[in-house]
């Protein structure tokens, strides 16, 4: 799958349209110092196992390294996935 993850600013989310017209979201909140605060990630659950939460995080932290921004990690799969991926250890702050 070669969809593009987008941040949804309105949404406050990083998105990955599905096959299926579905979509995988990376939920976030910005604190006062304008860091992002991972919070929640949801992919549907015919998409579990495909590796698709793993597709959206990395484009999540390839976004908030192209655009300058840092992440805070609150999600459980965010945390996780950043200790298989520690080269984004330039984005997040805590």
């Amino acid at each position: 799958m070669d969809a593009e993850v987008i941040d949804n600013v309105e949404k406050r989310c990083f998105e990955l349209d599905l096959p299926d017209g579905s979509t995988a979201a990376a939920f976030y909140r910005v604190d006062e110092e304008g860091r992002l605060v991972l919070i929640h990630t949801e992919v549907p659950s015919e998409f579990w196992g495909m590796g698709i939460a793993s597709q959206l995080a990395e484009g999540a932290f390839q976004l908030m390294r192209q655009t300058g921004r840092k992440a805070i990690l609150r999600c459980q799969f965010m945390v996780n996935f950043f200790g298989r991926h520690p080269e984004f250890a330039d984005v997040v702050a805590g």
